[in-house]
């Protein structure tokens, strides 16, 4: 690009001042909906469902599926496509069988905010909503990973210190979901989702120019792999996550049960109406596949005409900075940053929500507050006001993590949610369709599962991540059904041995 990069720094930095003055007139919108702990949380109702469905997207999308994932492209070749193919197929088909039985159960007890207190509702147990609340913590390494895309993206694209764009992301996402909760939060998300679908489809496009070949770009993209490496074009890979085809199959599992974590699953409780699930779940397909597919095709183009980057995260800043004009290189860059942002907020809104309406009010409010006899009103608004502060907390918990670059982005974003996935899927999915299914069971998975996935990956008896959280969710499912039958059989017991007393 020449002389023309000068510009480019002006160019974001606007967009930039652009994108805060609107994301904060969103937040200062959503006040409104936000006076309460219900509004903060989820906003019901006060969201078109299309674009609750968009938001959901741009949620999932991420940092992960426009830089780590590119990244594992320009790394490992063809067989990444396992994952960008898992993240609409199978992530939708998780979201079809899950959502209206989730939001039937969300309605019941006075609704739902948070995956903990569903959970608790289901089975009737805080000790159980505490675990999740607990277990919800270890999305911060999510929110991690997204503070290293942006800073990754500010340092390759127009030279910003990391340490910097991290800053930025974490001030920016604190003040408007702070100010406006869950409204600002999806309508900002809506509106990225879109900027996100057009970055995709540019980046795709850009590749009859970039590699060449007219209708036979997918041909000349291959052959150029293969003269790179023929492993590049394996549908395997070699010391990667694709290294099997049990590894494949673990990370399908994931995919499949991504649909779950607390701030995905948060947006179907956000739709007011049964009837509105439909245009919800259409609207969620048509931006995963939108969002999941096509940047990673970049990643691959990154690999054939900017060999030997010095990290393969930084393949799609590199790839733009040499196939488009600055003009448009701006434009993409602020698409890339709404990708990593719109994870971010509803990651931030997730824990914080878990914070205060899990957490604190199921802990502290009963001893703080033990004989005041607050009203249903002072109560909301305390658990608001903890929510708003651990917000704060929060963001600079992750900006001190992030500190430290990690050597995969998508490993590092992996790492947190595995260890949610292993502990919930077993409550939420057997909560749906069996009948046996109780609290002690439940609680016994949480405990199980998560347990099992630290100790797999702290101690290195399972490094691969995917494969920790799929022997941790069988773990989970096992005592889940274990546990369940056996606390059914002892309360029979119990309840025939009380009879029989009676009956004497």
């Amino acid at each position: 690009m020449g002389n023309e990069t000068s510009w480019l720094l002006p160019l974001i930095a606007l967009m930039l001042v652009g994108y805060f003055a609107l994301t904060t007139w969103l937040g200062k919108k959503g006040k409104a909906h936000s006076e309460s702990m219900k509004g903060f949380a989820i906003a019901k109702g006060k969201v078109n469902p299309a674009v609750v469905g968009m938001s959901f997207g741009a949620s999932y999308a991420s940092a992960n599926l426009f830089l780590g994932v590119p990244g594992w492209a320009y790394t490992y070749g063809l067989s990444t496509l396992w994952y960008t193919i898992g993240c609409f197929g199978v992530t939708w088909l998780g979201l079809l069988l899950f959502t209206k039985t989730f939001w039937r159960y969300g309605q019941k007890n006075g609704g739902s905010l948070t995956i903990p207190q569903w959970l608790g509702n289901r089975y009737h147990s805080k000790a159980l909503r505490v675990l999740v609340a607990l277990l919800v913590l270890f999305n911060i390494y999510y929110i991690v990973g997204q503070n290293v895309g942006l800073a990754t993206m500010f340092e390759t694209v127009i030279g910003i210190p990391y340490l910097w764009g991290i800053a930025i992301g974490v001030i920016i996402t604190v003040v408007y979901v702070s100010l406006g909760g869950a409204f600002a939060q999806i309508v900002s998300d809506g509106i990225q989702g879109a900027t996100m679908a057009v970055v995709s489809l540019l980046l795709f496009i850009s590749l009859l120019w970039t590699i060449g070949g007219g209708w036979n770009v997918f041909g000349t993209l291959q052959a150029e792999l293969r003269a790179i490496d023929p492993a590049l074009v394996s549908p395997l890979s070699t010391g990667g996550p694709f290294y099997s085809g049990f590894a494949i199959l673990s990370i399908q599992w994931l995919l499949f049960s991504f649909v779950l974590l607390p701030h995905l699953m948060n947006k179907v409780l956000t739709v007011e109406k049964e009837e509105d699930l439909r245009t919800f779940t259409l609207s969620a397909g048509v931006s995963l596949f939108t969002l999941s597919i096509f940047s990673v095709f970049a990643g691959l183009a990154a690999r054939i005409i900017l060999p030997g980057l010095s990290s393969a995260d930084s393949a799609i800043p590199a790839y733009i900075m040499e196939a488009f004009p600055v003009v448009i290189v701006a434009l993409l860059v602020m698409g890339l940053i709404s990708a990593i942002l719109s994870t971010t907020d509803s990651l931030y809104l997730g824990i914080t929500n878990s914070i205060g309406n899990d957490l604190f009010k199921v802990l502290a409010v009963p001893v703080l507050y033990k004989n005041k006899n607050l009203t249903e009103q002072e109560l909301d608004a305390k658990v608001l006001k903890a929510s708003k502060v651990s917000l704060v907390f929060i963001g600079l918990v992750s900006l001190y993590m992030s500190i430290n670059r990690p050597e995969s982005l998508a490993l590092l974003t992996n790492f947190g949610t595995s260890a949610i996935i292993s502990g919930i899927a077993a409550p939420i999915s057997l909560g749906y369709f069996w009948k046996h299914a109780n609290k002690s069971g439940a609680i016994a998975s949480v405990v199980s599962g998560a347990g099992c996935y630290m100790t797999l990956t702290g101690t290195g008896i399972i490094e691969h991540v995917f494969q920790a959280m799929f022997f941790s969710s069988i773990l989970g499912f096992t005592s889940m059904i274990t546990v369940s039958l056996l606390a059914e059989t002892l309360r029979k017991r119990e309840k025939t041995s009380q009879e029989a007393v009676r009956g004497l």
